[in-house]
């Protein structure tokens, strides 16, 4: 389980509505919501420095962060992070609050490791294809990974591995696998890279290399 430690200090906010939320952003405030566990759903603000620079870690978004409202500390997850589509701002976080016996369903990230010691690339000249960088677990709280690792060292030219294949941690478990083998999904892939194929040469003449009709009798009256 990863050892980062995340802790936000927010603000309640009263305030609802597209203009109070305009207003939070040039004051360099986020509006949030904390919602989940036992308790209503919060309005909350937060500072977006703050948010920008915990966003550049990608455990961020995998870890049960500790977000401090006042004097009350309370543990939740990133379940929405709404950025603006051209500039560098956060438009509004949703917080899901976690409670150390209900399990959690979060998306992860996957760390494909051992990838050029494979025989697919390391003998016969593969190239990896990522299929999915991410996957969807659920476990307790306690048992939250920051990351998987998929070990690549016996990937062979031409194969795959699916989801099954994924060695998890303790009291981790994929829930599109539960439901059916039919999801299990492939991750990873090696392969030799397909080469561009050149048009081969033909005799036909082009339409710009035929002549004009009219062309020809003209010349011969010169």
């Amino acid at each position: 389980m990863s050892t980062a430690k995340f802790k936000l200090e927010a603000e309640l906010r009263e305030d609802e509505g597209k203009g109070a939320s305009r207003r939070l952003r040039h004051l360099g405030k986020v509006p949030a919501v904390i919602y989940g566990g036992d308790r209503k759903p919060r309005s909350i603000t937060l500072n977006e420095n703050e948010l920008l620079n915990n966003a550049r870690t990608e455990a961020f978004f995998s870890q049960v962060l500790t977000i401090k409202v006042g004097d009350v500390k309370q543990s939740a997850i990133v379940k929405d992070f709404q950025t603006h589509p051209a500039k560098s701002r956060i438009m509004h976080v949703d917080f899901q609050r976690v409670m150390d016996d209900v399990e959690i369903r979060m998306s992860v990230p996957l760390h494909f490791v051992n990838e050029d010691e494979g025989p697919g690339i390391a003998l016969k000249g593969g190239v990896a294809s990522h299929l999915k960088n991410e996957v969807e677990i659920s476990c307790l709280p306690g048992d939250l990974p920051e990351y998987i690792e998929v070990d690549c060292a016996n990937l062979e030219l031409d194969q795959m591995l699916h989801l099954s294949d994924i060695v998890l941690p303790k009291g981790v478990v994929i829930p599109e696998l539960a439901q059916s083998s039919e999801h299990d999904q492939p991750i990873i892939s090696v392969a030799i890279p397909k080469k561009a194929v050149e048009p081969e040469p033909t005799d036909e003449v082009a339409p710009e290399d035929v002549p004009a009709a009219g062309d020809e009798e003209e010349s011969s009256e010169d």
